[in-house]
């Protein structure tokens, strides 16, 4: 059995769970998720508390215990609290600003590029360099965080300038050196 999939998952005040056979939906203040049920699982609700149980002890069961108790922690997580990545921009001229749900990204090409969040995704950019991602589904916001960062302008490591996660560190390389001086003797 997982030790993860066995811990319980402490339901907020101000989220509400529905249970059907089929799906389960978590309601918050942020938003509303859901997530089809697994075959292989189980949901118990007692008294504030959810519980993932495995149906049988076979071997998909104990495999997909810890992750299937993990999504559902992430969605009563994600409708009360929310998720958020933060990126940042390192070079001259880059910049970032939102205008509605466009981040309009200057990161050196002959053109702005626009990218248009996912629903459910909000962006705020302070001083030009500093994005930040937020939602309720920590899948939704950590893929277009990814997407921003490989897509349009990875960090290059000679000078480390692209787009990175806040606290991200990136080994540079030492460049090409001058072979000698003088005149080619």
């Amino acid at each position: 059995m997982s030790r993860i999939g066995k811990q319980p998952i402490k339901i907020p005040e101000k989220v509400k769970v529905d249970l059907t056979a089929a799906e389960v939906k978590v309601k918050g203040p942020l938003g509303e998720l859901t997530l089809p049920i697994d075959p292989y699982m189980e949901l118990v609700i007692n008294q504030g508390i959810i519980t993932v149980k495995m149906r049988d002890q076979s071997d998909e069961a104990l495999i997909r215990h810890g992750l299937f108790r993990t999504l559902v922690a992430n969605m009563v997580h994600g409708v009360s609290e929310g998720f958020k990545k933060e990126l940042e921009i390192n070079g001259v001229g880059y910049r970032a600003e939102v205008k509605g749900q466009i981040l309009v990204l200057a990161l050196g090409h002959s053109h702005p590029i626009e990218f248009h969040l996912p629903q459910g995704v909000k962006a705020h950019v302070e001083k030009q360099t500093r994005i930040t991602l937020s939602g309720a589904s920590k899948e939704v916001v950590g893929e277009a965080a990814a997407i921003i960062r490989k897509k349009y302008r990875p960090v290059e490591p000679y000078k480390g300038k692209g787009v990175r996660y806040v606290g991200e560190i990136v080994r540079k390389k030492v460049g090409k050196a001058a072979v000698g001086s003088g005149g080619g003797k």
